[in-house]
This record gives structure tokens, sequence and C-alpha cells, in this order.
């Protein structure tokens, strides 16, 4: 499997905490307090990250760039999600990269079989929502995961463990009010749920632009900590 950072209990704890509380809070304020929580979840993420080696760092300095450019796309210009205050919380992008550590570190706990059972449940679920006419938009949700297993298998156990993190916080996120995902996809005709069924894909799609960045980046000829097989 691919080399990644090892993400210990305390910080997976730390992670998991602040996600929870910061959501909890940013329902009960307005812009000055969601400013606040952002700062706060930006202090977090350069702490935590602040002792990694450096082609480490690149990893969520790459996750925040990619999660913030995909961020005003589906949600100010293509409208899939509207946050509660009409814009991108100044602690999503951070939180994004928080969540690519709490994947990476159920990853290491996850067995290859459980992995195969979360990837395929996936593709099972977005098949019979489509089937049904409730959730279309699960099928092209399901190919864009698929893609991303068979583009970088050895991560095959991370992208399951992003899908089962992701859909649980997006259970949280909407179910507290933090944002909802719209019934009707514009642009292309499809129907989906509050959230989706199989919005999981997104963020494993997130984690391999992450990859493919990084590999981008490195010279010809050299090979990054973070992206040699162990």
């Amino acid at each position: 499997m691919t080399s990644l950072p090892e993400i210990r209990l305390p910080q997976s704890l730390a992670v998991a905490t602040a996600l929870a509380l910061g959501l909890w809070a940013d329902i009960h304020t307005r812009l000055p307090g969601q400013i606040a929580i952002g700062v706060l979840t930006w202090g977090l993420l350069m702490a935590l990250i602040a002792p990694l080696p450096s082609p480490q760092r690149r990893l969520f300095i790459a996750c925040v760039a990619i999660a913030t450019a995909g961020e005003l796309f589906l949600s100010l210009g293509w409208g899939l999600y509207t946050y509660r205050l009409g814009n991108v919380p100044m602690f999503v992008p951070p939180g994004h990269a928080l969540m690519l550590m709490l994947g990476i570190a159920l990853a290491a706990r996850m067995p290859e079989a459980a992995a195969g059972v979360v990837l395929g449940a996936a593709g099972a679920y977005a098949l019979a929502a489509a089937a049904v006419g409730f959730d279309t938009l699960g099928v092209p949700l399901a190919l864009v995961l698929a893609v991303a297993v068979l583009a970088l298998p050895s991560h095959r156990r991370l992208f399951a463990s992003t899908f089962v993190l992701c859909l649980a916080l997006e259970l949280y996120g909407t179910t507290l009010g933090n944002w909802s995902w719209h019934g009707d996809v514009p642009w292309v005709g499809l129907v989906t749920t509050n959230p989706p069924g199989v919005a999981g894909a997104f963020y494993a799609a997130l984690d391999a632009l992450v990859f493919a960045a990084l590999a981008a980046l490195v010279a010809p000829g050299r090979r990054s900590p973070v992206l040699a097989r162990a």
C-alpha cells in the first residue's frame, strides 16, 4: 500500500471532537462566530501537520487547496448544496484535510474484506436507489468512486474508510442544519436525497485528486515518500 502519514489515536480523537463540536457550534452562531470556528479549525490543522515531514505536509496542503476549489464550484457554482449562511464557511477547507486524517487512521485498521463490503454496498445502494427513482445521482457518484478505486487500487481501504466517515459527517451536518443538499440536481436532470447516499464518493474523488496532484509535482525519476510503495 502507498505510504501515508501515521495518524495516532490522540490525533484522531482530537480531529473527531473538533469536527463534531465545530459543526454543533456553527448552528448556534452567525458569521463572526463562524469565522472564529474557522480560525480554530485552521489552527488545529496547522498544529497537527507541523511535525510531519515536508512531503506529508504537502499531502494535506494539497487537500485544502483542491477542496477549496471543489467547494466553490459544487456549492456556489453548481448549486448541489447550500451552507446555512449561503457561503462556504472558513472551517470547511481545513475540515476536509482533517477528514483525510481520519480516513487515513481508519484505513490503517480496516481489513481488505471490510473495504470490499463498503465499496460493494455503495454500488448496490446506487443501483437500487436509481431503480426506485429517489436518488438517481447515486449511479454517477458510484462510477466516480469506482474510477478512483481502479486508478489507485493501493488506496482501496482509504477510499472505503473515507466513504464511511464522510457519509457519517454528511448525516450529522445535514441533520444539524449546517448545510442541505437540493433534491433536484441542477443542470443534469437528476434527483438526490439530503444527503446523497453516495456522497462519500465526492470525498474519495478529492483524495484521488490529491494523490494525482502530488504525483504531478514529483520530478521525473524521483519518488515522494508519500507516493512510494511501502
